[in-house]
This record gives C-alpha cells, sequence and structure tokens, in this order.
C-alpha cells in the first residue's frame, strides 16, 4: 500500500496523476472562445455560482486584487460581465455574468462536449461503463472541492 493509498484500495497519488493529466487536456479541448485560463475561469466561477464579490473572485481565482479589478473591468468593456450594487452591503459591488457572457460558457461547455464525446467513442465498453460508475463519486468530490477549498489538508 503506497503512502496515499488508503485502506479500500484507492490510490489518491494515482487519482491526482490521472484529474492532472486529464485536466490538462479537458481544459484545452474547446476550440471556440479562445480567452486566456483566468478570463475563462471567472466567466465559468460566475456561470457555476452566481454573482460574486470582487474579493471573492480574487480568492476564487488566485490572483490579485488588482488583477481580477483589471479583468473585470475588460470584461464589463465587452459586455461579459456587469457590475451591480450588493444589496446587503451597499459599499460593495457584485459582479454579475451578463447573457453574452453565459453565451460563451454555453458554448465552450457545447463544443468540449462534442470533442470530448468524440474521445469516448475510442475507449471499450468496460472504460465507459468505468468513468459512468465514477461519475457520482467525482461530482460529489468537486462539490466537497468547492466548500473544503481554503481549508488546509487534514
Amino acid at each position: 500500500m503506497s503512502s496515499q493509498e488508503s485502506p479500500d484500495g484507492l490510490d489518491v497519488e494515482a487519482l491526482a496523476l490521472a484529474v492532472e493529466r486529464f485536466t490538462g487536456i479537458f481544459i484545452r479541448l474547446a476550440s471556440v472562445e479562445k480567452m486566456g485560463f483566468t478570463t475563462l475561469g471567472v466567466l465559468h466561477t460566475l456561470a457555476g455560482r452566481g454573482p460574486l464579490r470582487l474579493s471573492e473572485l480574487t480568492a476564487s481565482e488566485q490572483v490579485t486584487q488588482p488583477a481580477i479589478t483589471q479583468l473585470v473591468t475588460r470584461l464589463e468593456r465587452d459586455g461579459l460581465v456587469r457590475r451591480r450594487p450588493d444589496p446587503t452591503d451597499g459599499r460593495a459591488v457584485l459582479v454579475h455574468l451578463t447573457p453574452e457572457g453565459a453565451q460563451v460558457v454555453d458554448r465552450r461547455r457545447r463544443d468540449r462536449i462534442d470533442r470530448l464525446s468524440a474521445l469516448t467513442r475510442h475507449l471499450n465498453t468496460s472504460q465507459r461503463q468505468a468513468i459512468a460508475a465514477a461519475l457520482p463519486a467525482l461530482s460529489e468530490m468537486a462539490a466537497l472541492g468547492t466548500r473544503f477549498l481554503d481549508e488546509p489538508p487534514s
């Protein structure tokens, strides 16, 4: 048993390597809406989490406050996001995804699904079934990761 293997046989080190390799391919699958990773990260974050403060975007995208302010200003100029007052705190603003910004995310997702579909056709039936069986666990890990992102590993 490796130092990162759990008693039930899950090799966390192998999982990390597989996810790293897959992520490296996955984030590059979309051929439409070519933008920088941080720009796309902000759009996808807003699409998934809803309106956020600049400080929340700074934390989620792991960039500096000046960098996120500059990026949001550019996205706002391009009509992809809009700033609005935070109804719970008049001193703060929330960054909202516009319908145009949502279209960017949707086009990339559709393109990525098409390309991923083409890749999965090269897998055998048992490999596709294994991925299908893993989807609930992967979805739960993503949800846990979102909740516990800023906590140190235990």
